[in-house]
């Protein structure tokens, strides 16, 4: 059959071939598609590449199936030594092959506890052993890289035909596949093959008398269930009758069933087999191809090994991650916490920004009037020890002292009046006492008293003056400069001048 060349393009493409002497049968799956074939030819090689080329097939690889005759089969027993256990099986094959063990291909499997149920076990190892002369391996090698296909396995058919049921457990099968005039006899323990022979088809009654002897060496007495398959099933299920198990159709796996529903053409029991070869997966039991062409596969106990290592590998980088991703979570709440109460942050800044600039203005300020001198004590002094015939035309002062300019009757009477003013000391005349009309022009320095800055630097009102309370004086106007107010007494009324030249 074939369902066009578009279907490649999807899934991969399985391709087994099972050699059956003088003939071919192939199996092609992919995905849905299934196409089956049997080849006669001359040259088997080219031939298989014609059919492949034809139906559209462009597989890469090939799954090679012997029939059973091709390969000795046989389970032994070992001696309950420890060593190698590939080691003793090749050394005790030279007494079980009939062809020469040198070189030849041959793999085992490890059996399960022979004898009945309740019964106690061999001490023995028992093992199914598969081998095949190096020629046999040699032709089918040689097909497949004739037909330009890279080899993955090389079995016998009828043992991969349990890659189509669904076993169970501890059940005890004989499974009878007939193609052609001889018949595969598998018996199964579970999932284990224990046994596998080929057996004439021809004669029903003979064909059950081989099966009951198949019995006898793998030390069972009877079977749990009989399943046929092959050509003409019907007919030689009711020569099995006498086994005394049910006799019924192998139970196929729901995949297995669509499979073989596309076999429509003749001889079955050869495309059944050709499908089961293409159906197996992973680690075929007893698989004689050379370990130089053997694909890489890891072993059941490996698989759990790389699970392990894979499971520990995932908790390290959990355990990495985890807490990083705890993190990253409280930091994105933390993000939107933030984010919510920003605008109040910001306000709350501004506030405190507008707060530091008037904090700062208002140190400023306090740190200039405590710098700064304050001229209203200064005036008070002066108007008040100043004699009334005196008056300022300038009046000038900074942090070192102050300087007058003005008129008096008698300049040099200023001196010690000024000396007893307790803001001030160091009393001079600044230039010469010039002479005018009635009137003396001068220019006093005089520096401020040391140990009194608050009345000078920091304009703290100086202590109360010793002085008498004077008369109330007419008030003049403001002299030249506008830096004091002189004072004159009352026409008629001298001056009264204190101890020190103060006026009392």
């Amino acid at each position: 059959m074939n369902f066009g060349r578009a279907t490649l393009r999807f899934g991969p493409l399985r391709l087994a071939v099972v050699l059956l002497g003088d003939r071919l049968s192939g199996a092609a799956i992919q995905q849905t598609r299934v196409d089956t074939f049997v080849i006669e030819a001359e040259n088997p090689g080219e031939a298989l590449r014609a059919e492949l080329d034809a139906r559209g097939l462009a597989p890469r690889s090939v799954a090679l199936g012997l029939a059973r005759t091709a390969v000795a089969v046989k389970p032994i027993d070992l001696p309950p030594v420890v060593g190698e256990m590939r080691e003793m099986v090749r050394f005790e094959l030279d007494r079980h092959l009939p062809f020469p063990a040198d070189d030849a291909p041959f793999d085992f499997l490890t059996l399960p506890p022979d004898g009945e149920p309740g019964e106690p076990a061999s001490e023995t190892k028992r093992v199914l052993i598969a081998a095949a002369d190096r020629r046999v391996v040699e032709t089918a090698i040689r097909l497949a890289e004739e037909a330009k296909l890279r080899p993955v396995s090389i079995t016998v058919a009828a043992h991969d035909l349990l890659a189509l049921v669904k076993t169970v457990r501890r059940e005890r099968v004989a499974w009878i596949h007939r193609c052609g005039d001889t018949a595969d006899l598998l018996l199964l323990n579970g999932d284990t093959l224990v046994l596998s022979r080929n057996v004439p088809a021809t004669d029903e009654a003979e064909l059950a008398t081989e099966a009951r002897r198949s019995l006898a060496v793998a030390r069972w007495r009877a079977c749990d269930a009989v399943w046929v398959s092959g050509d003409h099933a019907e007919t030689v299920a009711n020569a099995l009758a006498p086994l005394g198990a049910p006799v019924t159709r192998p139970p196929y796996t729901p995949r297995a069933e669509r499979r073989l529903a596309a076999i429509t053409e003749e001889p079955r029991g050869a495309r059944e087999l050709a499908v089961a070869v293409a159906s197996g997966r992973g680690v075929r039991p007893l698989d004689l191809i050379p370990s130089a062409l053997r694909p890489r596969r890891l072993t059941r106990p490996q698989w759990i090994t790389v699970g392990t290592l894979a499971a520990t590998v995932v908790l390290a980088i959990a355990a990495l991650l985890v807490p990083g991703y705890r993190e990253h979570r409280v930091l994105n709440a933390l993000n939107r916490d933030v984010a919510r109460i920003d605008p109040e942050v910001r306000v709350v800044e501004r506030t405190l920004g507008e707060l530091e600039r008037k904090r700062a203005l208002l140190t400023a300020v306090q740190t200039i009037e405590a710098s700064a001198i304050r001229p209203l004590p200064v005036l008070r002094e002066l108007t008040e020890i100043l004699p009334g015939d005196a008056w300022l035309t300038m009046l000038s002062f900074d942090t070192k002292g102050v300087e007058l300019t003005g008129q008096a009757a008698q300049a040099s009477a200023l001196i010690p009046v000024l000396e007893n003013s307790p803001l001030l000391e160091r009393v001079e005349f600044a230039s010469p006492v010039t002479r005018g009309r009635d009137r003396e022009q001068f220019r006093i320095r005089a520096a401020w008293e040391v140990g009194r800055p608050e009345a000078a630097a920091v304009g703290a009102p100086p202590s109360p003056s010793p002085t008498a309370a004077r008369p109330k004086r007419d008030e003049e106007p403001p002299a030249l400069g506008g830096a004091a107010t002189p004072t004159r007494p009352t026409p008629g009324t001298p001056p009264r001048v204190g101890p020190g030249g103060r006026r009392p």
